[in-house]
């Protein structure tokens, strides 16, 4: 899910407990809803993350928090959860069909413009979190490469001149 080329979201509704706390991990964002909750039980089951959701866990929370969450194994309720890092929104609707919708409408304001662009942004962040510093920028140069002078650039361009 992290290596998609598109922006993905875990809607989190009711609880979502050890592999299901780990699948959020590798979601771009975790929307939650009034109620849920996320929870890394692997210690009470004699494991631990073991899908790359721990990994994962610190570079969304950092060190000291992922610790007490996988040594702690206590629930995230969404207020913490937003506190933390580890959620970006409380969603107002506990309703599944109603949280699916606001959920559509607070991811289309990162997923929406030129397909190409959505995706070279993905690419972007994903060698920014992956590679190495040098390599990264590489990459960034590269696919800047891919959308410099291309149609959605130049629809831009043509809308606004100049910025002010």
């Amino acid at each position: 899910l992290c290596r998609l080329p598109l922006i993905s979201v875990a809607l989190v509704q009711g609880k979502a407990f050890g592999g299901g706390a780990e699948l959020t991990t590798a979601c771009d964002f975790r929307l939650m809803t009034p109620g849920s909750e996320i929870r890394f039980v692997h210690k009470h089951m004699g494991l631990v993350p073991g899908w790359g959701g721990g990994a994962r866990l610190v570079r969304i929370v950092g060190s000291g928090a992922a610790l007490r969450l996988l040594g702690g194994a206590a629930g995230v309720e969404p207020e913490r959860a937003r506190s933390l890092g580890l959620s970006e929104e409380t969603l107002p609707s506990a309703d599944g069909t109603r949280a699916l919708g606001e959920a559509r409408a607070w991811l289309n304001q990162y997923t929406e413009g030129p397909t190409a662009v959505i995706r070279a942004v993905k690419k972007v962040v994903t060698a920014g979190r992956e590679l190495p510093l040098e390599a990264a920028l590489r990459t960034e140069k590269d696919i800047f490469g891919t959308v410099w002078g291309g149609p959605a650039n130049l629809q831009a361009l043509a809308r606004r001149p100049k910025h002010k």
